[in-house]
């Protein structure tokens, strides 16, 4: 819940360095979030705007999670816009997104192992 959390706290923070775990964290727990309240908004014949809302709320801190997360594995934040292209982008992006950190420092900050 720690990583979960940093990710929140560093929602306007969009140079250094994100650990995997934080990313993921974080992306999980907000897509279950997602679903429940969808799920419940369902039940109740609700049109979708809580969901909707939380959906708005988490999108700027997963941009600079995803954006620290590449600068992590030594990627600019730019390969991010690789969502908005169909199929083959996503798949390097998952791939990029799964790797581990760069050992040591890199051009965007010290290492968030500590390694």
């Amino acid at each position: 819940m720690e990583w979960y959390m940093q990710a929140w706290r560093n929602f306007k923070k969009f140079n250094g360095r994100s650990h995997r775990t934080e990313f993921w964290t974080f992306y999980l727990i907000n897509v279950a979030i997602t679903v429940v309240l969808s799920l419940v908004e369902m039940m109740f014949g609700s049109p979708g705007i809580l969901s909707t809302l939380f959906s708005l709320a988490y999108l700027v801190p997963m941009v600079a999670v995803g954006i620290r997360r590449l600068h992590d594995i030594g990627k600019p934040g730019l390969w991010l816009l690789g969502m908005f292209v169909p199929l083959l982008n996503l798949v390097i992006l998952f791939f990029f997104m799964t790797q581990d950190s760069e050992p040591g420092s890199n051009q965007y900050g010290d290492n968030p192992k500590g390694a």
